[in-house]
């Protein structure tokens, strides 16, 4: 329940495209979300864009067509979340799929090394003597980490998505569709997008050489590691253009027909997920968070280990550690967001309001779960977060920063650092959310002056949490069947969100379970149809006691229970009318 939520309907484009022989209530829903055509919705790999205009893409190849040619020692360096995770597997299994004896993979310990390829990785590189360095979702910014690897006599070939720097690394070949001068048509695949591109033209390359002949080896069909694919496309939170749509449907159909890996399986069923009914909020909520945990508490090799499983058991063995790894991490996260809370509830006490721009800091806060605490913060504050921690005993503090609707993050960190040189040791990211690390005594200085940068950009009307909602939905439409049908009209995703309604409600009856957690039953105003709902995370402790109204936004979703299948809707907002 947060009344400082407003909500904003989905425009729909009058008249209405055409879209064939679609739902009347899909029509809207995907006419809201700038879909012209039905060609936009045929999901086949045929529709993909191709490498061909990716820069760099030719040069990779040549690089990779002599590693195999020449035997080269590879070694793939990822990175510590969900999309290098799945980065580093497909790098893997496709460069022995294509012929690739030896290959390896490094993933930074983000406690000890920090995020890609620096000199203290290349270091540790070296001594499995390498021929070759591939970066995975990161390298774009690792400038003085190529030129130690070129030092030591490692070619390096960075595969990356996240936005350029300044200057370029002296690489022997760069691909990403974010780097000067490329010419990609969609600028949002994540890094697991972006080496399964690589792979597919190396593929393409060899088979034109005639290479698999050569190898009397069969010719691989890639298509098999599109569930690594949809499920780094999911976690990253990239947006779902009709390029990252026909990835995340093409690996999703996979998963559902059984063709899943078996860390990805294991994964699900910890989280008690059906793979023959994923949708991809069941990659971002279940899956994504087990893997994640294994990078924010310890190693990421645990969670790619689980994704290179062979059989169901080992898997199921991993994923059970991941499990136990991921509820150590929501504990911890529990802890830090009741402190970021106080120190929140003290700014208010000795200031007339907060920092547009917020920083948060605590010696004693987890380094790997700050990421978490930001984003709870900035989606309860409704603007930027960073939260910092302690990295060690260097005297430098990391923050980790999320964003709200209007102010690109990373752009505003490149300003503060523009504007007060040497205040920022190193940062990087995206347009919602970013990293940063600077010297523990300049914190008070930072935290004013990116308040500053933020206020330049956004006023008060951009602190109100917006909930973009596609309106009222007919109450004939109250229907389970209703809710089957949006739940498979994904994928759903950044961009091209899962559809939120709102309307009015009476309330029948409401009651907490699991503590924290607001059951309901609600009547509809018009027919009189009773629909159950829950809003998770809630409580009904400030309503008055005569509450009998509401104004609501949620979701249709299916709720099964004890084998019974039964529509109930999911509250993200709810305040009494």
């Amino acid at each position: 329940m947060n009344a400082t939520h407003r909500i904003v309907r989905r425009t729909v484009p009058e008249p209405m495209p055409e879209l064939g022989d679609v739902h009347p209530v899909l029509q809207r829903l995907y006419a809201a979300r700038n879909v012209t055509g039905a060609n936009e919705l045929e999901y086949g790999l045929r529709n993909l864009l191709p490498w061909q205009k990716l820069k760099g893409i030719d040069a990779a190849v040549d690089l990779l067509v002599q590693a195999l040619e020449e035997s080269w020692r590879v070694l793939v360096v990822g990175d510590f979340d969900v999309d290098g995770a799945t980065s580093t597997t497909l790098a893997l299994q496709a460069l022995r799929m294509l012929g690739l004896e030896s290959v390896d993979y490094l993933v930074p310990n983000r406690f000890r090394y920090g995020y890609g390829l620096t000199p203290a990785i290349v270091e540790v590189a070296a001594e499995r003597k390498p021929d070759l360095i591939i970066t995975v979702d990161n390298g774009i910014s690792s400038v003085s980490g190529v030129a130690a690897a070129n030092a030591a006599g490692i070619r390096v070939l960075i595969t990356d998505h996240h936005l350029a720097g300044d200057q370029l690394p002296d690489a022997a070949a760069i691909v990403n569709p974010n780097q000067p001068g490329d010419e990609f048509p969609s600028k949002a695949l994540p890094g697991v997008g972006v080496i399964f591109y690589v792979m597919l033209a190396l593929r393409a390359s060899l088979r034109e050489r005639g290479w698999f002949e050569a190898e009397g080896r069969e010719e691989p069909n890639l298509a098999v590691l599109l569930d690594l694919v949809a499920l780094g496309t999911v976690a990253d939170v990239v947006p779902f253009d009709y390029n990252n749509r026909i990835l995340v449907s093409q690996g999703i159909a996979r998963i559902r027909a059984g063709h899943g890996r078996p860390g990805i399986t294991a994964l699900l069923e910890a989280g008690g997920r059906d793979p023959a009914r994923l949708v991809s909020s069941d990659l971002g909520y279940c899956v994504a968070p087990r893997l994640n945990a294994a990078g924010r508490l310890d190693d990421m090799s645990l969670g790619i280990e689980c994704l290179l499983s062979e059989d169901i058991d080992t898997a199921r063995e991993l994923a059970g550690r991941l499990d136990r790894m991921n509820r150590e991490r929501r504990d911890i996260e529990d802890e830090m967001r009741r402190e970021a809370l106080q120190l929140v509830k003290g700014m208010k006490l000795e200031a007339e309001g907060l920092p547009v721009g917020l920083c948060l800091f605590d010696e004693n806060w987890h380094e790997g779960v700050v990421g978490i605490v930001a984003s709870r913060l900035k989606d309860r504050l409704h603007r930027p977060v960073i939260a910092f921690a302690r990295t060690g005993d260097n005297g430098e503090i990391k923050g980790s920063a999320r964003s709200v609707r209007g102010l690109h993050i990373r752009d505003a960190l490149d300003a503060v650092a523009a504007r007060h040189p040497g205040l920022i040791t190193r940062f990087g990211g995206h347009a919602m959310a970013a990293g940063l690390s600077l010297p523990e005594e300049h914190y008070e200085d930072f935290a004013t002056a990116f308040d500053a940068e933020v206020r330049r950009h956004l006023d008060a009307d951009d602190l109100h949490g917006v909930l973009l909602t596609d309106g009222g939905l007919p109450e004939d439409e109250f229907e389970l069947a209703t809710a089957e049908l949006l739940r498979n009209a994904g994928p759903w995703g950044q961009g091209f969100e899962e559809p939120l309604f709102d309307g009015k409600f009476e309330v029948v009856n409401r009651r907490v379970v699991g503590d924290r957690h607001l059951k309901l039953t609600l009547r509809t105003l018009v027919t009189g149809r009773l629909v159950d709902a829950i809003a998770f995370h809630t409580h009904d402790r400030d309503w008055p006691d005569e509450t009998q109204y509401i104004e609501a936004a949620y979701r249709l979703d299916v709720n099964e229970f004890r084998g019974q299948r039964s529509l109930q809707l999911i509250i993200q907002h709810l305040q009494p009318l």
